[in-house]
């Protein structure tokens, strides 16, 4: 076998297949048919002259000749991604490609200027654009079905992937406007309104629902919402109460007369908001985009905030 015969894509199909022990999510998370990966994954083990996974086992697991080629693979890979990225897009306006993803949080107002900005800089760049849940854009990056992501830090930092640090992000009290309730009494439970929590999911509501359990406060559990838009719309119709962020409320302008902010009782938390770049990424763009969010960031949603809840300034701000 000529190691020219090994293509990047059946090393990445591998790759996944290996870490996710599945052909079907490997077919997904690549976009291709599980005919399609089935055949590369055995072709792979034709070339090899071994086989790499035990496709009886479910889930798939790695045999002990795939564990030493993935071991020596990953790397391999790692150092051919770098080299063609770096030759691709060596400065900012070759670069040829970048797939980028963004959460919801940003689909206003910062979304389209940066798009705007990156077809500027970058003339002969291919754009792919997705809105997704942190989860998500993470598990996209993980599997190099993108290239940049933006998304809240996870508990645990995501192997693989270089940070960069971006937003402060403090949890806050969002309530009815006008409400004679204090923040302490939603906690407590004893105002009307019920407690909208965000899609069991999301990184937000797990952040969430650990620090209610840590101050024990235990309320009835009737809604859960995915969308940041319907959850502000019910607070505004006086239909509920919500832990949330400035940058939730600050996304949701249509209801801000009708949405009052609080400061989090006792001991505040907060959520960081990060940019994550895969290894291969192209630096020139990474910083190019990092510098980018970081200034529409700041005129977009910390200015207004600010202005309008003056004792949010130390608290919501750009990462250091």
């Amino acid at each position: 076998m000529q190691i020219a015969d090994l293509s990047m894509r059946r090393l990445e199909l591998f790759q996944i297949a290996a870490s996710t022990g599945s052909v079907q999510t490997a077919a997904r998370e690549s976009g291709l048919s599980i005919s399609t990966v089935s055949h590369h994954l055995r072709k792979l083990d034709e070339q090899i002259g071994v086989s790499l996974l035990d496709h009886s086992r479910r889930p798939m697991v790695l045999t002990p000749e795939g564990a030493i080629f993935l071991k020596h693979s990953a790397g391999a890979l790692k150092l051919l991604r770098k080299a063609q990225a770096e030759a691709a897009g060596g400065s900012l306006a070759g670069t040829r490609q970048l797939r980028l993803g963004l959460i919801e949080d940003f689909d206003s107002e910062i979304a389209p200027e940066l798009a705007v900005a990156l077809a500027d800089a970058m003339p002969k760049c291919g754009f792919t654009h997705y809105n997704r849940a942190s989860h998500e854009i993470l598990g996209l990056l993980r599997n190099r079905n993108l290239d940049l992501g933006l998304a809240a830090q996870p508990d645990t930092s995501p192997a693989g992937l270089q940070e960069m640090p971006l937003l402060r992000d403090p949890f806050v009290i969002a309530v009815p406007a006008g409400s004679d309730f204090t923040p302490e009494d939603f906690l407590s439970g004893k105002a009307p309104q019920p407690l909208l929590r965000y899609s069991p999911q999301q990184i937000i509501s797990t952040r969430i629902e650990t620090q209610l359990k840590r101050l024990k406060v235990a309320l009835p559990q009737r809604f859960e919402i995915e969308s940041n838009q319907t959850m502000m719309a019910m607070i505004a119709a006086g239909a509920g109460w919500a832990v949330t962020t400035p940058l939730c409320y600050i996304r949701a302008g249509r209801f801000h007369g009708q949405v009052q902010l609080h400061p989090f009782p006792g001991k505040g938390f907060v959520r960081y908001l990060s940019l994550y770049a895969t290894e291969d990424c192209p630096e020139s763009a990474a910083q190019m985009v990092e510098a980018s969010l970081r200034n529409l960031i700041a005129l977009r949603a910390l200015q207004p905030a600010h202005e309008a809840m003056p004792w949010l300034e130390d608290s919501f701000r750009l990462a250091d």
